[in-house]
């Protein structure tokens, strides 16, 4: 039979699947269009297969708040390539999943992608990801999602531009206080909020390796100790949000900031796209020498 532009065109608004592909699918299935959208289905299930071995290193960061500001998600979607991350359909998707995370409080990405991606719909997020793959031809994956929840207190986000996103829990304090430490926290990574958080593994080591280089300087011992309590106190500066100074004035710390301000951060969230992803480096020079060579 006969296959109509209307109906491709339907076909293609329905699945995302290319012109030629819809068109086949529907002579295939004798103009039926559910029976043409399994077959996209199943075929688009294998291609995201094919491509599950491939490095995602772009994407972006969505986040997700509720009204009263006392729950948000963040989220990190990877795709392969910066262009694909621009595109309308992934970013709904993102910003989809991180309302998921936050709606219904997942265990884990396996629970996550379980779940329907829409209130109301049966598509799942990972039946929704493999379909995405399909249209877009590129392997996507989501990473990880971390929400965060506040009894006490208010959330603050920031997000800088889809790279970076972060959450944080702050008592008292004005809102512009708020975004201000979110903002800070983006631009300088602290790995801990206090002192007090940081793990006595990490001050050992540090202290160790101060220890050793304050001692090839022949000082006596008393004057070492001095050095290495100073070093730590630097360290101890650099790593934690409230030793840090401030990004605005910095001739204040964090803490002192908040201080004047009678307000406290109880704990925070940083989300940079594509922490501790190893990407892969092209080298078209040596892969041109192995063309020659093999010649």
């Amino acid at each position: 039979m006969a296959i109509t532009a209307a109906q491709v065109k339907e076909l293609r608004e329905r699945t995302g699947s290319g012109m030629m592909e819809c068109k086949k699918a529907l002579v295939d299935a004798g103009g039926d269009m559910d029976t043409a959208i399994e077959t996209l289905r199943k075929t688009g299930l294998a291609k995201a297969d094919k491509k599950a071995g491939r490095i995602a290193s772009e994407g972006l960061i969505a986040i997700a708040i509720s009204d009263d500001a006392r729950t948000a998600a963040v989220v990190e979607v990877n795709c392969e390539t910066d262009f694909v991350a621009k595109k309308e359909d992934f970013q709904e998707f993102s910003h989809a999943i991180a309302q998921r995370v936050l709606a219904n409080d997942p265990t884990d990405i396996d629970a996550l992608l379980a779940m329907p991606l829409h209130d109301g719909d049966d598509t799942s997020v990972e039946i929704a990801r493999k379909s995405l793959i399909a249209a877009i031809g590129e392997n996507i994956n989501v990473r990880r999602f971390i929400r965060r929840a506040t009894t006490a207190g208010k959330l603050a986000h920031y997000q800088h531009g889809v790279r970076i996103g972060v959450l944080v829990d702050m008592q008292g304090g004005s809102d512009e206080l708020a975004r201000d430490v979110a903002m800070h926290i983006a631009a300088s990574k602290p790995r801990f909020c206090s002192a007090d958080d940081v793990d006595q593994d990490i001050l050992d080591k540090e202290r160790e390796i101060f220890s050793a280089q304050a001692e090839a300087s022949g000082k006596p011992a008393n004057i070492i100790e001095k050095m290495v309590d100073g070093r730590i106190r630097k360290f101890l500066g650099e790593i934690t949000l409230l030793g840090q100074p401030f990004v605005k004035d910095p001739d204040q710390t964090v803490g002192k900031l908040l201080e004047a301000a009678g307000a406290s951060v109880t704990g925070f969230d940083r989300v940079e796209l594509g922490e501790g992803i190893e990407k892969k480096e092209e080298n078209f020079a040596d892969e041109v020498m192995a063309q020659v060579k093999g010649g």
